[in-house]
């Protein structure tokens, strides 16, 4: 995974991807428009794993920038606009501070429902549902659920909107929507925003709901329960009303 590598690989890695897109590209007769496209949505796409916006926005510009340096194509110069345009697009300015396209590996919530079992038809949050890798894994653990995605970007709610037709997905804000109808909340954050999570949920959710983290602790709180996913990464329960550590 590119947000477990250390800096600068995840930017070298992706500017490799994007080169090898838009040479392969060009080899089979698409035109450069077609090719930047596609290599500059492949720079945005993986920005996602960097763990800072300045670090986001150097992967996702470094590959028209190096193609602009090596003149091996020519385009307008307001050509070299539409990577940052399509950075925008996907993952707007005002919502930097979270974890985009964080997708959750498959079978990663399979055994949730063991500690923590919900009532058929409860609902259940995806908050920052991406394209819907963490709603597929809901639906694994609670095929009896009502499951909720809330994405910021536009696009991003759409893909997820046609990948997972039986949740309600919507654009908004995790930060301004209302955690108190749920009976489950998951996130696959940032360390940064957890501290912001936590209060959150201590102020809305509903005695018995559950806040569940993927690989990122909450550290000022008492877990209900740790599971380890397939891959290795710990999932943290929390169980409202939300215990937090004593010093």
């Amino acid at each position: 995974m590119l947000a477990r590598l250390r800096w600068p690989l995840p930017a070298l890695l992706t500017w490799g991807a994007a080169w090898a897109l838009f040479l392969a590209l060009q080899q089979v007769g698409a035109s450069v428009w077609i090719a930047l496209a596609g290599a500059a949505a492949i720079g945005v796409a993986l920005s996602g794993w960097a763990s800072s916006w300045w670090r986001r926005a150097i992967i996702a510009l470094g590959f028209p920038v190096s193609l602009a340096l090596s003149g091996a194509a020519h385009v307008p110069p307001w050509a070299w606009l539409l990577p940052l345009a399509l950075l925008l697009l996907i993952y707007p300015l005002n919502a930097w501070r979270d974890a985009p396209l964080f997708p959750t590996p498959q079978h990663a919530l399979r055994e949730l429902a063991g500690p923590a079992p919900l009532p058929a038809g409860a609902w259940v949050l995806d908050a920052g549902c991406g394209l819907g890798d963490g709603l597929q894994a809901l639906r694994e653990a609670y095929p009896g659920a009502q499951l909720h995605g809330l994405e910021w970007s536009w696009p991003l709610r759409a893909l997820c909107g046609l990948r997972c037709p039986w949740a309600r997905v919507r654009q908004g804000d995790i930060w301004r929507a209302n955690w108190a109808p749920y009976a489950l909340v998951y996130l696959f954050q940032r360390p940064e925003s957890m501290a912001r999570a936590v209060a959150k949920a201590r102020s809305q959710l509903q005695p018995g709901a559950w806040l569940v983290s993927l690989e990122f602790e909450a550290a000022e709180l008492l877990p209900q329960a740790v599971l380890r996913t397939p891959d290795g990464r710990r999932l943290w329960l929390y169980r409202a009303p939300l215990q937090v550590h004593q010093h």
